[in-house]
């Protein structure tokens, strides 16, 4: 697959799903002439529910790549393929892994073999601020990289507590590197553009779309060898990580917590599901040294 004509299916308006779809239906696509590629992706586009299939095949066939590539250096955003050498090797073992990914930071971060993804509620209370300020000390002594969402909450402490401890940590964003949610985390991800890693597997000006944050959970676990919970609600968004961690077969780690507390049902409900409850950093750590 070469990388510009990639670039330019995602430009034209295909998502990551719908090019996986293409090149299953023609794997050979980029194989084929400019005029094979109209006559398939004519064809491809008919059988998709989509409102644009004719502006999609028209800014594919006639608009020039290089365009794309200035595009992408004015808004100060690089982006990596699947076929480049520094494409994290976890994320390409998940279904439909990303073909792309548009970044800002230090590329290598993703080269990380000690990746854990810290996760859990908007509303975290200091329970969880607490054990990340307990636990960070060992973290950074067992090289972990960090990963989260940068939302509210769990991720947000995670990422602070990660340039705190002057860790790598990786922010996996669900909407384009031209916008920001939620606010309240935009001067977090400006440090971390600069001392960390930025990524999306969106356009840099597709804005936040409610669907896109459950397909950004993917990436935070599949980036990630283990997936820790900290704090979550019975049957919260945190679940959607969970079960992405579970089917890419990442280790799930969570808080123990009171049957009485709400912000903790859910880390309960993770627990009987096969979820490794633990009481010490080493608990998290042990998988990373033996693993």
């Amino acid at each position: 697959m070469n990388d510009l004509d990639l670039l330019k299916l995602r430009f034209a308006g295909l998502s990551t799903q719908q090019i996986h779809h293409l090149f299953k239906f023609y794997p050979s696509f980029m194989s084929y002439s400019n005029l094979e590629r109209r006559y398939v992706l004519k064809q491809f586009l008919s059988t998709r529910k989509l409102t644009k299939r004719t502006d999609i095949l028209r800014t594919y066939m006639s608009t020039d790549t290089n365009m794309f590539v200035e595009q992408l250096k004015n808004w100060e955003v690089q982006f990596i393929t699947i076929n480049h050498p520094l494409y994290p090797p976890l994320l390409r073992e998940i279904h439909d892994p990303p073909l792309i990914l548009f970044y800002r930071g230090k590329l290598t971060l993703m080269q990380s073999s000690h990746t854990l993804a810290i996760i859990g509620s908007r509303q975290a209370t200091n329970y969880t601020l607490k054990t990340l300020q307990t636990f960070f000390l060992r973290f950074k002594k067992g090289n972990l990289t960090i990963v989260s969402g940068l939302a509210k909450g769990a991720d947000s402490i995670a990422h602070e507590q990660a340039l705190l401890f002057n860790m790598p940590t990786i922010a996996v964003l669900g909407f384009g590197h031209m916008h920001h949610y939620p606010k309240e985390t935009n001067e977090i991800r400006r440090q971390l553009e600069h001392k960390g890693l930025v990524i999306s597997e969106y356009l840099p000006f597709e804005k936040p779309k409610k669907h896109y944050f459950p397909e950004r959970n993917r990436l935070i676990s599949g980036l990630s060898k283990g997936v820790f919970i900290t704090e979550s609600t019975e049957n919260s968004g945190t679940s959607i990580t969970t079960n992405c961690a579970l089917e890419q077969n990442r280790e799930v780690y969570v808080l123990p917590g009171s049957i009485y507390n709400k912000m903790t049902l859910g880390n309960l409900q993770s627990a009987q599901e096969g979820a490794k409850i633990v009481l010490r950093a080493e608990d998290i750590l042990e998988d990373f040294i033996t693993g």
